[in-house]
């Protein structure tokens, strides 16, 4: 079953839910900005991929520029659901409470899944006026801000710069691992190498390593690999 057929699937079961709606809109849309970038996203064509009328589709979003700019909004939403967890409930974590090996994990894997939706996301997120109106990047970016201060971080870190690397990496990298992954246990363990490896790269760049031995065991190289 395609994305669009779910979507119209779906709405052929709705009831009168204005909440509803709007949830089918933002996905329809969602589907159209991946596939065709903003250009291809307007309120007409999300409506008849949504299986509502167009009259519809503008109460919801007057504008098109407004329905694509909620659109990002809700990858956004998804993407912090994904590797963080529940906003709602979320407070500023302490970096010492933070997981970087699970984060990175949740963010190679939901990166896996929706690759064409994640590189859209962060197109649009890095071409607007502030970035740290996104949820998902002022969290992201925040998180290693924080990290920065503290002693388990090495000196001189460029936030921004660092945020920008290790999401072009992630988001970039399905474009490789599905066009040789046939099954979704071989996507997983694609996405295994990737986050092990950017894992590799902040142990000797911006983690101080012995204060993450859990994580220098799991991606130091094994016997074999060193006599090679």
């Amino acid at each position: 079953m395609t994305a669009a057929t779910t979507i119209v699937s779906r709405a052929k079961r709705r009831v009168r839910d204005p909440a509803a709606t709007r949830e089918t809109i933002l996905e329809a849309a969602s589907n159209l900005l991946a596939k065709d970038g903003p250009e291809g996203v307007s309120l007409s064509a999300v409506a008849h991929l949504a299986a509502v009328n167009r009259g519809t589709a503008y109460q919801h979003f007057e504008t098109r520029e407004r329905l694509i700019a909620a659109t990002v909004q809700w990858v956004s939403d998804k993407l912090f659901r994904a590797v963080f967890g529940d906003p709602e409930i979320l407070g500023e974590r302490p970096v010492e409470e933070v997981d970087p090996a699970l984060m990175t994990e949740r963010l190679c894997d939901f990166a896996m899944e929706n690759p064409d939706l994640c590189r859209v996301w962060l197109q649009q997120v890095l071409a607007s006026p502030d970035p740290q109106e996104d949820p998902f990047w002022r969290e992201y970016a925040g998180s290693f801000a924080r990290f920065a201060k503290t002693p388990l971080a090495e000196p001189g870190i460029d936030v921004e710069v660092l945020s920008v690397v290790n999401l072009a990496g992630v988001f970039f990298w399905p474009i490789l691992a599905r066009a040789h992954a046939v099954t979704a246990q071989q996507r997983l363990e694609l996405s295994r190498r990737f986050s092990d490896e950017v894992l590799r790269l902040s142990l000797f760049g911006t983690m101080r390593s012995q204060s993450f031995p859990q994580i220098v065991a799991r991606v130091k190289p094994g016997k074999d690999q060193d006599e090679a």
